[in-house]
């Protein structure tokens, strides 16, 4: 949203216009109070293609679809004006980001987010659907994610379904990467059209990517006819259901009916942390200038309440990459520290230049990830767990490390160290043992209580400097810091480095047999907070988060600098 512009004009029709909304291929849209008081989006046609028929018909098509429409998730006709110029029409104004602006500002969502939004767009199609009509131009940009659900915008070349479609002469409708094959290919799009869109769109929410990547259209354009969707790091179950709504043959897409069932959501959109914390009320560029309070609690800057925008996601994955690293996270508004330290579900990261993270080109200073309360704050360089004094290590490698990167690694198995993990590592571990059993039992199949963890070099290892490697104990969920156990709405993988252990140069350690750890005596979570302290947060009893634990051993070369070794893990019933 922007201020209104010298050129533009008061008033549109009965409405005083208040500020800009945006602008597109069709139009400018601003944001309109009724002579009643009421909030309105009108949305006004460019003068130079008001002497176009095919932009008319395709403008009043729009008013006709959203007339017709009558639909939680899409915003109801105010008024319209399409007899003489100016031509316009006026909405229902509807607070909140576009899903688009949302993605590309704070990063993809977590699987259990887009679940929920699947589910809620999925009904909202259907009831489009159950008028005759489809969107046919379904994509992030064209999803408002309003506080009382998402909402469908854009209905500027929706159809009957019996009607033919209405473009440019030689050009394909929708937008490449979410227009389906059958539309590309034939101008067919039928409602199964609309579920190939709404895939990818769901591919883009859970990746930050372009669905079928970037390029010419022509070329974005063949890949979804030809390609595969991108959905590397997905969570396994909701990358098989974006896979079958972007399948190839219209038939074999399922329908609304059948995404709504097999995301299995037991609990309101609107609840959801991650998608409440985008659409709160207070703050954030979409709202009315001058409306709202400047912050949204002490020390926090301007912003969607309980969302703090603090780091901006890059570009394209680097060529020869074996997965996309998300770059972002969000604090929970219930889950915020005094001074602005957030401790929820999901890491808070920030962008710094010059810095590496998991060799991505891209850090971030500390994250929030799994805590528990009552973090004591320490000096700028953080004191070690007291339990890992002994191991020392090279006074030139880091006292610790900080979360600076989203882990999608997940353990799985039938018994301590009998399973395997989801990713392969990301840097080749020819001579490093690893291992972690049951304190109490080391031929234990689970463990209930403590944690025995073991790594070393082999003796005829290789390695002439210095070797640092920390490991990370990852519980299955992401963990709620006031109750020390997972959310109770909100069962997403863990998506942190884990609870790690204190970086030890394993070149000198040869002769001793390697180190021994336990869980969680010599594991924490070390952030610094806004004034520069160094926070440290023990880890939690494994009995407080049963199901598959993942343990992770990184070689650490920087207090932001680490990549994955080596991956096993433990069940916790």
């Amino acid at each position: 949203m922007e201020a209104l512009r010298d050129t533009d004009p008061a008033r549109i029709g009965a409405h005083t216009l208040l500020a800009r909304l945006g602008a597109g291929g069709m139009g400018q849209v601003y944001l309109g109070r009724s002579p009643g008081g009421r909030l309105v989006a009108v949305k006004v046609i460019k003068d130079e293609i008001t002497e176009h028929p095919e932009a008319l018909a395709r403008f009043r098509r729009e008013a006709e679809t959203v007339r017709a429409v009558r639909s939680a998730y899409t915003a109801n006709l105010i008024d319209a004006s399409l007899a003489a110029p100016p031509y316009w029409l006026a909405t229902e104004y509807v607070a909140g980001p576009t899903l688009g602006h949302a993605v590309r500002e704070f990063g993809a969502l977590p699987a259990g987010s887009c679940r929920r939004l699947f589910a809620a767009l999925a009904e909202g199609l259907a009831s489009v659907h159950a008028h005759g009509i489809t969107h046919r131009d379904l994509k992030p940009q064209n999803v408002i994610l309003g506080v009382q659900g998402p909402q469908l915008i854009d209905f500027g070349i929706a159809k009957g379904v019996s009607e033919t479609a209405l473009t440019q002469t030689g050009a394909a409708p929708g937008t490449p990467g979410y227009a389906a094959p059958e539309v590309l290919l034939r101008g067919e799009a039928a409602a199964a059209a609309d579920v190939f869109a709404l895939g990818a769109t769901l591919a883009h929410a859970a990746t930050g990517r372009a669905p079928y990547g970037t390029g010419e259209p022509t070329a974005v354009n063949f890949r979804a006819v030809h390609g595969e969707i991108d959905v590397a790091g997905v969570e396994p179950e909701l990358a098989a259901l974006i896979r079958a709504c972007v399948a190839v043959e219209p038939g074999d897409r399922p329908a609304p009916a059948e995404i709504i069932r097999r995301c299995a959501v037991d609990s309101a959109l609107v609840d959801d942390p991650v998608y409440a914390s985008l659409t709160a009320a207070a703050g954030g560029t979409w709202q009315v200038p001058g409306m709202l309070p400047s912050t949204i609690g002490p020390g926090l800057p301007a912003g969607p309440s309980g969302y703090v925008p603090t780091y901006v996601p890059g570009g394209e994955e680097a060529a020869g990459r074996r997965r996309a690293v998300p770059r972002w996270a969000v604090a929970v508004a219930a889950a915020l520290l005094v001074g602005g330290l957030g401790t929820g579900g999901y890491m808070l990261f920030q962008q710094q230049s010059g810095a590496k993270s998991r060799g991505d080109g891209a850090a971030a200073p500390p994250a929030a990830g799994p805590s528990t309360p009552g973090a004591v704050p320490s000096s700028p360089a953080a004191k070690p767990a007291p339990s890992q004094a002994q191991d020392g290590g090279s006074a030139a490698g880091p006292d610790h490390i900080e979360p600076a990167t989203v882990s999608r690694d997940l353990w799985t198995g039938t018994a301590t160290g009998v399973g395997s993990c989801n990713l392969p590592p990301e840097e080749r571990a020819e001579y490093l043992v690893g291992s972690a059993v049951a304190a109490a039992d080391p031929n234990a199949k689970t463990v209930a209580g403590k944690v025995r963890i073991h790594v070393m070099l082999k003796p005829y290892h290789q390695e002439k400097g210095p070797y640092f490697v920390s490991v990370g104990v990852k519980p299955p969920h992401e963990i709620d810091s006031t109750t020390q156990r997972p959310f109770e709405n909100v069962r997403d993988y863990n998506h942190s480095i884990g609870y790690t252990s204190k970086p030890v140069d394993l070149t000198r350690k040869t002769e001793d047999g390697g180190i021994y750890l336990t869980y969680p005596d010599d594991f924490a979570t070390q952030l610094v907070d806004n004034d520069g302290n160094t926070r440290h947060f023990p880890a939690i009893p494994v009995a407080n988060d049963p199901g598959d634990w993942t343990v992770l051993f990184y070689r650490v070369r920087g207090l932001k600098e680490y990549s994955s070794l080596y991956c096993t893990g433990f069940p916790v019933k």
